[in-house]
């Protein structure tokens, strides 16, 4: 994007150059005198939106608040394809317009939301219409920044701008002069191939005002019973018509429609100028009244300029929690826009007034907290909750709490919660690892007692009967042989090593809160992962209940490519080899199980070496930074004292596996968590989620202040160069260290932690 303040003025002067109406001086809107703010204009929310489908980062450009409920963005779609390929609805490589929906998840690889789509029109639609895709548009008519997104259509005469407080989705639709404006909500449509179930809609006599409601089903939503999702909406100015339809029977001045496809069609008196239609369109999962309620809480007062300055001012909040200094164009833009993009989920929650609905089918009330969901742990505990822990620990605290209290409500500790209930998706209980590294990190206003017996519960098992939570599949084996036996569940060998992962996490917690027998065992447990390590071919290998390594073993096949799963049935997204290195929690032992620290850093290298050279070029069977199990790999030569290898391969691929693009994404970015290691690694340390260590590596920056509630943590690279990768020293607070890493209570309060860079590896 471009980097300078007026880039915005000149976009648009080229965006609507050759529209005849929608120039005009006089327009109610002005989109060329909107501009991202200081911080705000580094950030492309495009990045990750396009790419190879199903590869790529499904991220959305929409107008979103950090961790909003409200996530209002276009939805594409095309004619071979129809609904957009990526996940978020949203895809860059796609020309045709859906409309702009409220609800969606960030770069995750399901596919729910979609909610309450509105699709402006120039005149009446008919039935057969309101299924297709509205308009063709081009990227060059459109713009994005935090808090913002805007397209024009100039065959329509349609200029479409949005913009977002946390509940309230905010629409401005300027048509061109003698348009009848119709406006259309699709109250049941859903992403992909989601379907939504028992729509209601109703037009409110006397007020431009429509409610409605819908039961959604997903890609999650569809494994709990479906999400109810209800609406309060609110225009600017009077109708001059509507009609509501229900399936293919649609009826002018009919108030309220129900049924499975339900939507509303809205019009206004033509002018003979241009003129502006704006919408206010607040969600709710509890009720009509609490939608209500959250519109009148949130956007009552303001018109779209307003909300607009509000979210802009809110941005700039939020990205000024991390300041960087020299580097190039591209790399803060990559920067900023990856902080932006750990910001967007989880998802908050709670309507204004703190209710929300529970676990348990009931509607609760958070006191003290705001209740969040859509968490994607198994992806997001490795980098994205670490970075909350230190630049947005109240959230993060709530988050914690919300997590107890799903398991208070639900029976367990959830892996992935979506909405009101579990999803499930991937394995292992990587809850375990963000509660107790939140409680390590300081983060203890929560019920940690009644967490870690959660914990201890799931991990020594079995589960009840009939139980929600598919928990730790295969435990009861596993607590028995000590891994996980391939013989008698899929995913054996990622399952042993994830549940070893989540036993030391809990060990430190047990610790931490004075249970010194179960710290004890949970820390043995921890070390069950050397039980599929098979000294012959140096590999995590499978083995069955008898305790032989099952063959044939071939450690550079992929699930992906594997199909049937008959040789990789026991690895999850991932070669043996690209699991070979998923022990962070413990990365001494790992380079102990090698036949030396040699022969582990020459094994570790060809693993990079041998990658895709790429940013978003299709995985091979070596280093895939989309890839979650090895995201830490970079940072394992420390432990075999080579330093100067994780200094090379960090840079390596901060410069290689990122983009400024829409493509700029190296697979899904999953909530954040590839957003995430770059905002870490690009400051020259990296997370071991679950314990209170960083690892160093090689800062990007010449100087940056990460902002720590009321301390600050200042980062410095002195001799400070393109080419100068290599760490020479390191000081914390004007004491030399020793170290490859540090603790967190060592910069938790701030200070000032200085490396002195160079163009060759220091001497050891």
């Amino acid at each position: 994007m471009m980097a300078k303040q007026g880039w915005k003025l000149i976009f648009w002067v080229l965006v609507l150059a050759g529209s005849t109406s929608i120039l005009r001086a006089d327009s109610p809107s002005q989109p060329m005198t909107v501009h991202p703010g200081a911080l705000g204009r580094w950030v492309n929310p495009f990045l990750g939106t396009g790419g190879i489908a199903w590869v790529c980062g499904h991220d959305f450009p929409g107008a979103a608040l950090p961790f909003s409920m409200v996530r209002l963005s276009p939805d594409t779609g095309s004619s071979t394809h129809g609904k957009a390929i990526n996940t978020s609805g949203y895809f860059y490589r796609s020309h045709r317009m859906l409309g702009f929906s409220h609800t969606r998840l960030c770069g995750t690889g399901a596919t729910d939301g979609g909610n309450f789509l509105v699709v402006p029109h120039p005149g009446p639609v008919n039935g057969e219409k309101r299924q297709r895709s509205f308009a063709s548009f081009s990227h060059d008519r459109e713009v994005a920044f935090p808090g913002y997104y805007a397209v024009s259509f100039p065959k329509l005469g349609i200029l479409a701008e949005l913009t977002t407080t946390p509940r309230v989705g905010v629409h401005r639709y300027v048509f061109s002069k003698d348009i009848e404006p119709h406006i259309l909500i699709h109250v049941t449509n859903t992403l992909g191939n989601g379907t939504s179930k028992e729509g209601a809609v109703r037009v409110l006599e006397g007020a431009p005002e429509i409610e409605g409601s819908t039961r959604t089903f997903g890609t999650f939503a569809s494994r709990h019973g479906g999400t109810m999702v209800y609406f309060a909406a609110r225009f600017n100015r009077a109708f001059s018509t509507f009609g509501t339809w229900s399936g293919k029977s649609f009826k002018l001045r009919r108030a309220a429609a129900t049924g499975d496809d339900v939507g509303v069609d809205v019009s206004f008196e033509k002018s003979d100028s241009p003129q502006a239609v704006e919408l206010k369109l607040a969600i709710s999962y509890v009720s009509l009244e609490n939608a209500r309620a959250n519109l009148e809480a949130e956007a009552a007062d303001d018109d779209f300029d307003a909300v607009l300055a509000k979210a802009k001012q809110t941005w700039e909040k939020a990205l000024s929690l991390i300041r960087v200094e020299g580097g190039t164009d591209r790399q803060k833009t990559i920067f900023y826009t990856a902080l932006y993009h750990t910001l967007l989920m989880p998802t908050r929650f709670s309507d204004v007034g703190g209710e929300y609905p529970g676990f348990d089918g009931q509607i609760h009330q958070a006191k003290g907290f705001e209740y969040f969901t859509d968490m994607s742990l198994w992806d997001t505990f490795r980098t994205v909750h670490p970075l909350y822990m230190l630049i947005a620990p109240r959230e993060q605290r709530d988050m914690v709490v919300s997590l107890v209290t799903m398991a208070r409500q639900g029976g367990h500790l959830p892996r992935w919660p979506a909405a009101d209930g579990y999803t499930n998706s991937m394995f292992g209980t990587p809850a375990d690892i963000v509660i107790a590294g939140s409680y390590l990190k300081g983060i203890r206003d929560f019920d940690a007692e009644f967490a870690y017996r959660s914990m201890r519960d799931m991990a020594l098992g079995p589960l009840e009967t009939g139980s929600r939570v598919s928990g730790r599949e295969g435990s009861e084996a596993y607590n028995r042989l000590h891994y996980c036996p391939a013989e008698l569940m899929d995913g054996a060998v990622s399952k042993t090593l994830e549940f070893a992962y989540a036993d030391s996490a809990i060990a430190r917690l047990a610790a931490a809160l004075n249970h010194s027998q179960d710290a004890a065992m949970f820390a043995g447990r921890a070390q069950y992962y050397k039980n599929l390590w098979n000294p012959e071919t140096q590999y995590f290998q499978p083995r069955d209940s008898q305790g032989v390594f099952t063959t044939p073993f071939d450690p550079l096949l992929l699930t992906y490519f594997d199909f049937g799963g008959k040789r990789t049935n026991d690895y999850v997204e991932g070669s043996a080899l690209q699991w070979r290195w998923a022990v962070p929690f413990d990365s001494q032992g790992l380079v102990s199980l090698f036949r030396g620290p040699e022969y582990f850093v020459s094994e570790l290298e060809t693993f990079f070496a041998r990658s895709q050279p790429k940013v978003g070029a299709l995985p091979n069977a070596y280093y895939w930074h989309g890839n979650q199990p090895d995201l830490h790999a970079a940072y394992l030569f420390n432990a075999a004292n080579r330093p100067d290898l994780t200094q090379k391969w960090v840079r390596w691929i901060l410069d290689h596996k990122y983009g400024d693009q829409a493509n700029g994404l190296d697979g899904n970015d999953d909530g954040g968590t590839l957003s995430a290691w770059y905002v870490f690694s690009s400051l020259g340390m990296y997370p071991i989620a679950g314990t209170e260590k960083y690892e160093l590596g090689s800062p990007l920056w010449k100087r940056a202040e990460i902002r720590l509630g009321t301390k600050t943590l200042e980062i410095v690279a002195d001799h400070f160069a393109p080419d100068h990768i290599y760490v020479q020293k390191v000081w914390l607070n004007g004491v030399a260290i020793d170290r490859t890493w540090l603790k967190h209570d060592e910069i938790a309060q701030g200070g000032v932690l200085r490396f002195e860079m160079g163009a060759a590896p220091a001497a050891r």
